[in-house]
């Protein structure tokens, strides 16, 4: 065997930056040089001073390494003294900052250097550190703990990029009045729990007796309010049942909050591609955006065990999530972490979330599991765009201003430009052709059509197995006439990932090619995954029911909807009809009086009842005539020059 030119040793590794760097370079170079100059010399001899030796510096970086790992954070310790005291003279915008990240690792040497990943970790683990801070491994803590006066804050596991095992990470206190504390580890208090089990061993099982003394301290320490499954609004899922929150925008620019919906979003569509867990619909979730709701009434308003919550903070190229998970039944905290990073690093950000997420519901992950295909690309601008476009289609489907429809367009395109593989950009661009047919607002539908084909296409060319691009094709084909096509591309859509639109999609092609009891079917699936669903969902669900002739199979949910929403002219219309085909005519009459009172454009005359049904796209044209002539003998057609008169 050949004598390898180089050996391994075990070494303590010192990893850090400067903070802001790129902003700072670009405001003034030639002082920021001249300060990284100074501060850099300020860390060598800091690092010299405690028998450290320094490896590599490029650019703002800079690598070291200890013989002894109570050296090296000593040394950490006094390099964020130092550059603190250094700072207070220079102006606030000006103030180089360091954060630093220390790990105790297996290396190889050679020629001056060291490699491998104990290398790597020391440096994704500086990435988890705040500005001025010091994070460090768990192989660190392990050996420092009870030789410095410090106090430590475990931060979790962290999967970090190109290390195959989750890395455990703490974060240095250095106030002095958090010397000898640890904070957020659960186990920091295991020789106390073990001598309890000792003592207990003559009474229980030692095992039992562990579990049962570990129980009650989780149950102290992370406890909340717990939901009952007797008051749950639906019964319990047989899987895991995540409801992810909207994530608070904690930024000063309110321009950010899109950011913060699409963390939560980015979960929902990652999450739910996974067939053994349930995830509630977006709809739902963002009912409760700006409320002050505890978890247990989320769990029991909308039937799940786990809810996760979390807030997004950025500033200007750092950006700081945390985010946790509650057992809502069980009563308390089954993880939490705060990261702090790079904004460039917030795809593998998300992705660490996820899969920390799906740990601590005990699901085991597939191997071919990718947490970011729910984003579908890693151009970080592209992403940005489409992100911002989906926030102005979102605001156009609410209130179908073509001011926000056409900034959507823009964006998606723009986000296509940036990259050409985004099967999801090209799936929302063509969503954008197919309304603007739908809605009148195209000079050539023909044109349009062929557009958002084009766009379909294309994303499925990309991707044969995007959910997106099978749903779009489908509603495409139903309105070019094509229902086979249409019923088989909706078919292999709810195949591969059902979620809330797909439903929606499948729902529609169903109700218009006849199959009535299958849009129901996929309709009643859309509104357990998503109970606070938009009004039109509603509409669309008892338009089904109604023309399957179950008149009152729609009444309980658009009940609870009312109470809900009691302004949707949509919800008013179909239960006000379903009320009275069901002979439920004082019932009926009550709300078909609020209908018809709603202000023109709402109010649904005979002429708007026509060009209503002119483009529904029904594969047999007797389902449009009995849909009109239910919607006559229901009596929601309204008699304007009446509701003028009130």
């Amino acid at each position: 065997m050949a004598q390898e030119d180089f050996k391994r040793k075990l070494t303590a590794i010192l990893s850090t930056d400067a903070v802001d760097y790129s902003r700072l370079m670009g405001e003034n170079e030639a002082a920021t040089v001249r300060t990284l100059k100074s501060y850099r010399e300020v860390l060598r001899t800091l690092i010299r001073q405690h028998s450290g030796l320094v490896l590599d510096s490029p650019g703002d970086n800079l690598l070291a390494e200890f013989a002894s790992v109570v050296d090296a954070v000593q040394c950490a310790v006094a390099i964020q003294k130092e550059i603190k005291t250094h700072n207070d003279e220079l102006p606030e915008n000006r103030r180089m900052k360091f954060r630093i990240g220390i790990n105790l690792g297996d290396v190889i040497e050679e020629k001056g250097q060291i490699y491998g990943d104990g290398v790597n970790v020391a440096a994704r683990i500086e990435g988890l550190a705040d500005s001025e801070g010091i994070c460090i491994s768990r192989t660190v803590y392990d050996q420092v703990k009870n030789k410095l006066e410090l106090g430590y804050e475990y931060l979790g596991e962290h999967t970090v990029k190109n290390i195959a095992d989750p890395v455990r990470v703490y974060r240095v206190l250095l106030d002095p009045e958090a010397a000898g504390k640890v904070i957020g580890e659960k186990k920091a208090a295991g020789k106390k729990w073990r001598k309890v089990a000792i003592a207990a061993a003559a009474l229980l099982i030692l095992v039992a007796a562990g579990f049962t003394v570990w129980n009650v301290y989780l149950q102290r320490t992370k406890r909340v309010e717990a939901a009952s499954i007797d008051k749950m609004a639906y019964p319990l899922p047989d899987k895991p049942s995540i409801a992810v929150m909207p994530f608070v925008n904690l930024s000063s620019d309110p321009g950010q909050e899109y950011l913060a919906d699409s963390i939560s979003e980015n979960l929902i569509s990652s999450i739910s591609q996974l067939p053994q867990v349930f995830v509630i619909g977006r709809g739902s979730t963002f009912s409760y955006k700006g409320k002050a709701v505890k978890a247990k009434q989320v769990s029991e308003e909308l039937g799940v065990q786990y809810v996760v919550e979390g807030s997004v903070q950025k500033s200007e190229n750092r950006i700081r999530i945390t985010a946790q998970i509650i057992d809502a039944v069980k009563g308390y905290h089954v993880w939490g972490s705060r990261y702090d990073r790079a904004y460039k690093d917030i795809f593998a950000l998300q992705d660490d979330i996820i899969l920390n997420i799906l740990k601590a519901v005990q699901l085991e992950v597939p191997k071919v599991f990718s947490a970011g295909m729910g984003r579908e690309t890693n151009n970080l601008e592209a992403y940005l765009k489409f992100l911002q476009g989906n926030d102005h289609y979102r605001v156009f489907s609410e209130n179908f201003e073509q001011r926000e429809f056409k900034l959507a367009r823009s964006l998606f395109e723009e986000a296509i430009a940036l990259d050409q593989e985004y099967a999801k950009a090209y799936v929302m661009l063509g969503y954008n052709y197919v309304h603007e047919v739908l809605l009148g607002w195209s000079k050539s539908p023909e044109q349009s059509f062929k557009k958002a084909l084009k766009l379909a296409n294309k994303s499925l060319t990309l991707n044969p197995n995007h959910a997106g691009g099978h749903s779009l094709l489908s509603f495409i084909c139903v309105y070019t006439g094509q229902y086979d096509q249409a019923i088989a591309e909706s078919k292999r859509a709810l195949e591969i990932d059902p979620y809330a639109a797909v439903l929606d999609i499948a729902g529609r092609v169903f109700m218009y090619s006849g199959m009535f009891e299958d849009a129901i079917a996929e309709y009643e699936r859309l509104l357990r995954l998503d109970p606070y669903a938009p009004g039109y969902i509603y509409d669309n669900y008892s338009t089904a029911c109604f023309l399957f002739g179950k008149y009152d199979r729609a009444i309980p949910f658009l009940e609870e909807a009312v109470k809900r929403l009691p302004d949707s002219w949509y919800i008013l219309g179909s239960l006000g009809m379903a009320y009275s085909l069901s002979g439920r005519k004082e019932e009926a009459q009550n709300i078909i009086e609020k209908y018809c009172k709603k202000k023109i454009p709402y109010q649904f005359t005979l002429e708007i009842l026509d060009l209503w049904l002119k483009t529904l796209p029904f594969k047999n044209p007797f389902d449009k005539d009995r849909l009109r002539a239910l919607c006559l003998e229901a009596g929601i057609v309204c008699d304007i020059s009446q509701s003028e008169s009130n």
